[in-house]
């Protein structure tokens, strides 16, 4: 009996499909499953942010969870462990934001001496140039819309606040039950998954390598650009300049903030202060060297470890956060390198010879 050819193979499956008849119910199940999937993931929506947290903390803390555990048990070594995951997280946060407000208040302060002392009037007289610029904006004006606009949405502000803390309280109770039930979740995942077990296994995989990734990646881009900030600080004299230096590497690591909160308005006090030399320098060293660290090397560092080329890193980090906010810096590579291997799965399921390998 002779082999039939891959082509004949071919012929005879397109003509048995075509035979079949079309399963009304397998469509009504897929129906409904569809829907009440959508329902689920709409519910969830609000609280996408706090279950991606709390899921990066899981993963990158993972270890030294595991050595609490194996001595003190589940539930006492979860508890044990989202209390110093806390303290790890927020404490520099809380230390960074009141020497931020501190400073604030110090900047505001020298602003008004200025123009209560004249000196404002007198340094415009000696640059005339900045003097045309300020009438042609109309700075009172532009000042006084400001404050309106700050007043106007102070309310605003507070309740986005308000929001970013409440999400933080949910993602650490969350972190909570993704450590001490973290087997039973992989168990449902695998169990529910539409793609085999080996399959889900190599995604659950993917996916704590893609969080590893953009963890390491971007603390690696912070401990760069927090160096990059405490010498030029250190070059031009400023008080501190390691301390500003750790400001800027914590502040780089917020994806909505950046060093440049730090070094902007030390580039105004220079010239203020009639600095030129050096506001000129700090600009250009924030602007073009800082700057750069953020926006080429993050993705060169996460796309070489994500096996993506630095372009496809780059869009998946920018759209992630455009789509998703600030939980997008996690998601939209999370979303690139578990989409490319699924579209292997299918590629495999799709040509037997590669089914094979």
């Amino acid at each position: 009996m002779t082999e039939p050819k891959r082509g004949d193979d071919s012929a005879t499956g397109e003509a048995f499909a075509r035979n079949q008849p079309i399963d009304i119910f397998l469509l009504a199940r897929l129906g409904f499953t569809s829907i009440f999937v959508v329902i689920t993931a709409l519910i969830a929506e609000p609280y996408l942010a706090s279950l991606t947290w709390a899921l990066v903390l899981a993963v990158v803390f993972i270890g030294p969870h595991r050595w609490l555990e194996a001595h003190i048990g589940a539930n006492s070594a979860a508890a044990a462990s989202v209390f110093l995951i806390a303290v790890i997280v927020v404490g520099p946060l809380l230390f960074v934001s009141e020497r931020l407000i501190n400073e604030a208040i110090t900047g505001v302060a020298y602003v008004g001496t200025t123009f209560s002392d004249g000196r404002w009037g007198g340094f415009l007289d000696a640059h005339p140039w900045l003097r045309w610029i300020g009438d042609q904006l109309d700075l009172r004006t532009l000042a006084g819309r400001i404050g309106d606009f700050i007043t106007s949405n102070g309310g605003a502000l507070l309740t986005q606040s308000t929001g970013q803390a409440i999400t933080l309280l949910l993602a650490f109770y969350m972190l909570f039950f993704f450590l001490r039930d973290r087997r039973a979740g992989l168990d449902a995942i695998i169990r529910l998954s539409p793609f085999s077990s080996i399959e889900t296994g190599k995604l659950i995989v993917r996916a704590r390598d893609t969080i590893h990734a953009m963890i390491y990646g971007t603390l690696s881009v912070a401990a760069l650009q927090g160096m990059l900030g405490g010498i030029i600080f250190w070059w031009l004299n400023f008080p501190s300049p390691l301390f500003w230096g750790i400001v800027m590497g914590v502040l780089s690591i917020a994806p909505v903030l950046g060093s440049f909160v730090i070094w902007i308005p030390a580039t105004i006090y220079l010239a203020m202060e009639e600095r030129w030399a050096d506001a000129i320098t700090l600009g250009l060293w924030g602007g073009v060297v800082i700057s750069t660290a953020d926006n080429v090397v993050r993705p060169l560092l996460v796309g070489e470890t994500l096996r993506l080329h630095t372009a496809p890193a780059f869009v998946a980090m920018l759209g992630g956060l455009q789509l998703f906010g600030p939980a997008g810096l996690i998601l939209g590579p999370l979303a690139f390198t578990t989409t490319t291997l699924m579209l292997e799965f299918w590629r495999r399921r799709s040509d037997p010879e590669l089914h094979m390998k």
